[in-house]
């Protein structure tokens, strides 16, 4: 994906979320339950980069404008990871085995262990009740996650992949991490004001090599594979 169609999908993303704002001066309804199962974990690739100054900040803003409200969800400093592919809905329990066609999925990752991603130009992006921080990734990690993609789908893996990505494009657009999630249909006014205020800053870019785990719905729970 050219970074451009890249750019201009987040830009059309804010702005779409920022009219769904104006219509909805309210938080909505609040959701009942979580946002992702709370015991099971799920199986993933991505990069866990370290936290620059920049992002460092941004969370703790985030923690320090919601500490006094149980709906925000603030990704902690700890779980910072951009997703390369989403592989399972959470299917396991921690400390249970996984399936024995893991052999499968462990070996079609041998050609992408360790790799190097690097995304640039990081920007904030809002859903209605979420936001993002996403950017551009350097080409390599585009032509490695469509190679991965199609080679888990021509695999026993593939049921997996498609429930996962159920209603969603595969792979999906966005290469982000989630920094904030909120328990109701719609952000509070003071976190649309300070996304609003923020959503033409550069955050500059992370780095990281891929890893495929067995991770919690925030990457605050990660079990790297062993990869023959």
């Amino acid at each position: 994906m050219e970074s451009m169609n890249l750019h201009n999908i987040y830009r059309s993303a804010n702005e779409n979320t920022v009219a769904m704002w104006r219509e909805n001066a309210g938080i909505g309804d609040i959701r009942q339950g979580n946002y992702y199962d709370p015991v099971k974990l799920a199986l993933a690739a991505g990069i866990q980069p370290s936290v620059s100054s920049d992002v460092s900040r941004l969370l703790r803003e985030l923690q320090q404008l919601t500490q006094d409200d149980p709906l925000a969800d603030v990704l902690p400093a700890d779980g910072f990871h951009f997703t390369f592919l989403p592989l399972t809905l959470p299917l396991y329990h921690e400390n249970a085995p996984l399936p024995e066609k893991v052999d499968q999925l462990t070996a079609i990752w041998t050609g992408f262990e360790a790799k190097k991603i690097v995304i640039r130009h990081l920007r904030l992006v809002a859903l209605p009740g979420q936001l993002l921080l996403a950017g551009i990734p350097e080409s390599p990690a585009v032509t490695m996650r469509q190679s991965f993609c199609e080679k888990v789908l021509d695999s026993d893996w593939k049921k997996e992949l498609m429930m996962r990505h159920s209603g969603s494009s595969l792979p999906a657009p966005f290469w982000h991490s989630t920094l904030l999630r909120y328990n109701a249909a719609f952000l509070p006014a003071t976190l649309r004001h300070y996304f609003l205020e923020r959503q033409a800053v550069d955050f500059g870019e992370v780095a990281g090599e891929l890893t495929l785990a067995k991770i919690n719905y925030n990457w605050t729970k990660c079990y790297p594979l062993r990869v023959n």
